[in-house]
């Protein structure tokens, strides 16, 4: 896959999902589209591939007209739940964000967006943490998918928190909100609740029932993930159980079936029916779509090659129904496929256009003042933490990214440069000021300089990082955008294990630490993928 950071676009580097599919090359600010020659191969019984390649955990979808919609978690990175589109799962567009800021009421955790629609009404249903209190459900709802979504706040927050919201309608036609409390975090089961919604769907009515909880081994401290079809007389919950992220995950899909809503629910014997194989770690929390007579889950899993460096990406898994009425996946696992190209999701920004492309994130609640035009990012200063940002996914454990700004034009106490970043608490950066390049080693918080160069700064610095496996990261710089100079170091690379969260992959972004009224002049942008 591809982004056009122009556009927003994603284009596919592999799939099969119907014989007339292809295969396109990279697209970015500068380049041709080539298109690859057709696959010739006839379709595959089950199908698998990274669709929405990145750190894209709890992908939803849902379908308007003849057009698929998609979001995902988006955690601490604003702007908070992107939204995609798509006529044959495949091929997807970035559109829109539902929000570019937070909500007013919450603070953090923007976790589990479920789309859905209804009578002309696109609602999103998603987790936040409430300020100064619990997790919560909350809704949003749009005339258009693309948005403008207007938010109607919290719909539920336990005690013990409540996440993972899935709205539906029972056997009768009556709207209810399927949710997990999230009882793990203290110790306890988490048990799913439905409980009836009004039709605005504003506020919860009447009791709340419970449907299950963890009671498998395989599901160990929780069920989470609700995602509903009904299919052949049955209501048909996919959901996932036991740990959900980092290097020792063990997340997993079960499936569970009920003739009403409010159960009895029957958890299949076959669980877990989507577990880990060789290439992908740890699938789960999905939602479940159709195309041209064919069931699919689109989830998120780990790649082998990157895991927690990347983070979870968006695959499809397609499954079938067997005689007994319940879903199968092909050898209980998503498909084993190669990997597709990295190299076609390289990132090229000359900053060309009029506005930020959609793909930049920056920290939630920390949206910084920007500017682009004329071939440069204008991005103003911030004297707090590492200041401000603006940052990229990746897409591979081992990539080169580059950037270069006007170094030259740095007043006294502002540095500006290249990090990457788990979270504005943990980052690597190389950062120019003061007459001086500095390699900051930031963790938990702390900031150490681990090294440094006196130099005079000229007006096109480049600057370099390269990783190998998202564990080390060496760093470079250029004064005549030809050779390169390694920043001094006892040791080759610095050991960067420590800077993925416990629920995130690693972003590369550009930085501006000083006084606010200071802007810093970017040129580009740009990551090289390897495997």
């Amino acid at each position: 896959m591809s982004f056009d950071l122009e556009t927003g676009a994603l284009t596919p580097a592999l799939f099969d999902l119907s014989s007339e599919c292809q295969g396109q090359a990279p697209i970015d600010s500068t380049a041709v589209v080539s298109v690859a020659p057709p696959v010739t191969a006839r379709p595959r019984t089950t199908y698998a591939n990274v669709v929405l390649p990145g750190d894209f955990p709890d992908p939803t979808i849902t379908k308007v007209g003849d057009t698929y919609w998609a979001s995902a978690t988006s955690a601490e990175w604003g702007p908070v739940f992107p939204l995609f589109k798509s006529t044959n799962l495949v091929d997807w567009e970035l559109v829109s964000h539902v929000f570019m800021d937070k909500p007013e009421w919450a603070e953090t955790s923007f976790w589990a967006p479920e789309i859905s629609h209804e009578n002309g009404k696109t609602y999103i249903c998603y987790t936040a943490r409430k300020k100064g209190g619990p997790l919560c459900v909350a809704i949003a709802s749009a005339d258009d998918p693309a948005g403008p979504y207007v938010d109607h706040g919290p719909l539920v927050g336990q005690r013990r928190g409540s996440i993972d919201g899935f709205p539906l309608r029972d056997e009768n036609g009556v709207l209810y909100l399927v949710w997990k409390e999230d009882g793990n975090a203290y110790g306890k089961p988490t048990p799913i609740w439905a409980q009836r919604m009004n039709e605005q769907r504003t506020k919860l009515i009447g009791k709340k029932h419970e449907l299950f909880r963890n009671d498998a081994p395989w599901e160990g401290n929780l069920v989470e993930g609700s995602a509903f079809v009904e299919h052949g007389g049955y209501f048909y919950m996919f959901y996932a159980g036991n740990g959900c992220c980092g290097s020792g995950c063990t997340y997993a899909t079960g499936v569970a079936r009920s003739r009403s809503l409010l159960g009895p629910w029957e958890k299949c014997p076959q669980n877990p029916i989507l577990k880990k194989n060789k290439t992908w770690s740890c699938p789960g929390h999905g939602t479940v779509a159709e195309y041209d007579g064919r069931w699919f889950l689109l989830h998120h899993a780990y790649h082998a090659s990157s895991h927690e460096f990347v983070g979870r990406q968006g695959i499809l898994s397609e499954f079938t129904w067997n005689e007994e009425g319940w879903p199968e996946f092909e050898g209980n696992s998503p498909q084993a496929a190669p990997l597709h190209n990295v190299g076609l999701l390289n990132l090229t920004d000359h900053f060309s256009s009029n506005q930020l492309a959609g793909t930049w994130q920056w920290p939630i609640g920390k949206r910084p003042v920007v500017g682009v035009g004329d071939g440069q990012l204008l991005l103003s200063a911030c004297p707090e933490q590492l200041g401000s940002m603006v940052a990229q996914r990746t897409y591979a454990a081992t990539y080169k990214a580059t950037t270069s700004l006007n170094a030259a034009a740095l007043p006294t106490g502002t540095f500006a440069g290249l990090t990457a970043v788990g979270d504005p608490h943990n980052a690597l950066a190389l950062m120019a000021g003061n007459g001086k390049l500095q390699l900051w080693y930031v963790k938990q918080g702390k900031t150490q300089c681990l090294t440094e160069v006196s130099l005079e700064l000229p007006r096109n610095l480049g600057l370099r990082v390269e990783t190998w496996g998202g564990q080390r990261y060496r760093f470079s710089y250029s004064t005549n955008g030809v050779t390169w100079q390694p920043m001094p170091m006892d040791t080759f690379a610095v050991n960067g294990t420590y800077l993925p969260p416990w629920d995130r992959g690693i972003r590369v972004g550009l930085l501006a630490q000083g006084p606010e009224d200071v802007t810093v002049a970017f040129d580009s942008f740009t990551i090289r993928n390897q495997r």
